[in-house]
């Protein structure tokens, strides 16, 4: 008691910026304690065990320690590196106790999968542990590690990102994305289309980063814009509806003043002049809240219903970028960097195969993404807007003012591009080309014109294509001759269409040093023979039907990619899910594709992926905004890859066939269909 009361008047004497109370008695060092405590509490808790329980006792069971919240907090803030130290030593006994090269294989998988789901090292960093890893256990030389670090993949990702870097460099994007937005209208489910179509595009030659990075700014430039219309709108409404301007005066004044004295009658009654008690009075009031609301001017009403329809509109826009920049990265091989991890894998682990490549992968996955991005539009529509066919289908109606001002926006922002440059007209041509040559390459139904180098078949790939075409944008001038008036010449520097300073601040660099550790993984399981101890432990499996197989694999990695970077995960499922296949005797593609596939399906979280990210940040919407509209998009994904890969693509690759580019191992397969 007589420690309270001390503290209590010390407490009075310093203030509470120096002694708040006596409860946080556990945050002081011993430098700032009260002199009372100084004499009897401190010393007390120095002289040892015994002694520190009788002051713990006096002091009112005080402890002079850090708090438990306190050495959370520091686990929290060192987590990462309790991570990384912890991690490899507790799964050393796994070396150490079997001692095989399978063993010490797995313990160097562990260490960097959960490395790459925790993100407890930089994605690029982690991957670089197989090249000292494999080394030090004696499953690969050095120099063979190294080499799986660059691959023909790299070559294609290099004439990509040329592509891309003048893309950007110039504005051709912003063009493609207005341009298209104005084809589809201004109504808003038009709007909300149009945005999606043009970012999926984008999306398909350029990483889905950069797809959501371009056209956001256009959706918040719209909105804004609508806001601002709306709100004039609202003004005018409320001006008329206050009979300043309103034909019907007479009438709102009549309105006014029997609604005045039907409140004169309530407000006597709330003064008290009825004699009625305090408990009916609180009655009233809130009667008269409710009656206050429901007796608000028409234009009251519809602006309050008219700020939730903007919000609905708001995180339509923001969602259906968010999300059409991965569906569209689904379409072509260099769209997202898991097809590219998915196509280098596949053709270093199946070489005889020649399958897959960009005008085949297209044509698998046009109609995915398709369908896919039509019925998540129609999701999102009816998820925040409702949706109505008969105001969106209607012919000849009155735009609003909501509509005028978005093609307003929209057409002010095309007009500040001006005229079509000479550079965006050069970047477009070689666009056009490099496509043209990676659907002619080998097109399947006729010959391409990789036939007409029949000595050397297989050595040109879509890398070979891209890299050409790339090499041209730092040859090509970026600007050309002109004359003036006087009809002289002017001589411009030369400069070509983009930089290698450029080029290297728009290359993921991270991307590909973690492809590269993938692929030194995934020769690593090749050599220890662990793929070989996983397949015949997945064989079991094959008594399963395959589409269970796939439904699980499919929903697994969906699962895994909501927590875990895109590429991460399927460089982690690749090198499992191939020996599954194998092991249950069914075309690799089989699982292969959808899994691929449904690894681009992060929608759920904000962290999930950049594009996600980079549209959350603008604030238009919640955490549980995303999560309720990403679970219907995920459901919509998996169903459509799971109905693509039972149809249309069984025939493209003969998938109820087993190949004979895939390894024949003894099988127990009774897989039913």
């Amino acid at each position: 008691m007589c420690l309270q009361l001390a503290l209590a008047a010390q407490q009075q004497q310093l203030g509470s910026s120096l002694l708040p109370s006596a409860w946080n008695i556990l945050h002081f060092t011993p430098g700032s304690l009260p002199w009372i405590l100084e004499a009897s509490l401190y010393r007390k808790l120095s002289q040892g065990p015994k002694h520190r329980a009788r002051a713990n006792v006096s002091a009112g069971k005080f402890i002079y320690q850090p708090s438990t919240m306190k050495i959370l907090s520091y686990f929290l803030i060192y987590r990462r590196f309790l991570l990384i130290v912890l991690t490899p030593l507790l799964l050393l006994p796994l070396p150490l106790i079997i001692k095989t090269k399978e063993a010490e294989c797995a313990y160097t998988l562990f260490v960097v999968a959960i490395f790459w789901l925790t993100e407890a090292l930089p994605l690029a960093v982690s991957a670089l542990l197989p090249a000292f890893m494999f080394p030090l256990f004696g499953i690969m030389a050095s120099k063979q590690v190294a080499s799986a670090y660059f691959k023909d993949f790299h070559l294609l990702l290099i004439g990509v990102i040329c592509l891309a870097t003048s893309i950007e460099k110039w504005n051709f994007h912003k063009r493609v994305a207005l341009r298209m937005v104005m084809l589809v209208g201004v109504n808003p489910a038009w709007l909300t289309l149009g945005f999606m179509v043009s970012c999926a595009f984008l999306s398909m030659w350029l990483s889905n980063t950069s797809a959501a990075a371009m056209v956001m700014p256009i959706v918040e430039a719209v909105a804004q814009q609508i806001t601002k219309a709306e709100a004039e709108a609202d003004a005018m409404d409320m001006s008329f509806s206050n009979g300043s301007i309103n034909p019907a005066l007479e009438l709102d004044e009549n309105i006014g003043e029997s609604e005045n004295s039907d409140w004169k009658e309530k407000e006597k009654q709330v003064n008290g002049y009825d004699n009625g008690v305090s408990s009916t009075m609180c009655t009233i009031g809130k009667e008269n809240e409710k009656e206050k609301e429901q007796n608000l001017p028409p234009a009251e009403t519809g602006r309050k219903s008219g700020e939730d329809k903007h919000n609905g509109i708001f995180k339509v826009m923001c969602l259906c970028v968010a999300y059409s920049a991965s569906i569209g990265g689904l379409t072509t091989i260099t769209g997202t960097s898991t097809n590219l991890i998915f196509t280098e894998h596949f053709n270093t682990r199946y070489p005889d195969c020649q399958c897959i490549n960009f005008g085949s992968w297209f044509v698998l996955s046009i109609p995915i993404t398709v369908i896919i991005l039509l019925l998540s539009w129609v999701w999102l529509q009816w998820l925040f807007l409702g949706f109505d066919f008969k105001n969106m289908f209607k012919c000849g109606k009155k735009k609003t003012a909501r509509e005028k001002a978005s093609a307003q926006v929209i057409q002010e922002e095309y007009k500040k591009l001006g005229p079509i440059s000479y550079p965006e007209i050069v970047t477009f041509v070689l666009f056009v080309l490099m496509t043209l040559l990676w659907f002619t390459r080998e097109p399947g139904f006729i010959p391409g014109w990789s036939s007409l180098f029949p000595k050397y078949k297989g050595y040109a790939t879509d890398s070979t294509t891209a890299l050409v075409i790339g090499l041209l944008f730092f040859i090509i001038p970026a600007k050309t001759l002109s004359r003036t008036s006087n009809g002289e010449t002017t001589v411009f520097g030369y400069t070509p269409l983009i930089t290698w300073k450029e080029f290297q601040s728009c290359m993921p660099w991270e991307i590909a040093i973690l492809v590269g550790g993938g692929f030194a993984l995934a020769d690593g399981c090749e050599v220890s023979k662990l793929s070989e101890w996983v397949a015949s432990k997945l064989t079991p499996l094959g008594s399963l039907p395959l589409w269970l197989v796939i439904l699980i694999s499919c929903l697994i990695v969906t699962s895994v990619t909501e927590v875990a970077s895109n590429p991460a995960t399927i460089t982690i499922f690749l090198p499992i899910l191939s020996p599954l296949a194998e092991a249950i005797h069914v075309n690799p593609l089989f699982i292969l594709i959808p899994a691929t596939l449904c690894t681009s399906f992060a929608f759920l979280l904000p962290v999930a992926n950049p594009a996600n990210a980079i549209v959350f940040s603008y604030g238009h919407l919640t955490v549980m905004d995303m999560v309720k509209a990403g679970l219907g998009i995920n459901i919509i994904g998996v169903a459509v890859v799971m109905l693509a890969i039972m149809t249309w693509i069984v025939p493209m690759f003969d998938l109820y066939t087993y190949p004979s580019w895939a390894p024949h191992t003894p099988s127990t397969n009774s897989t039913g269909l």
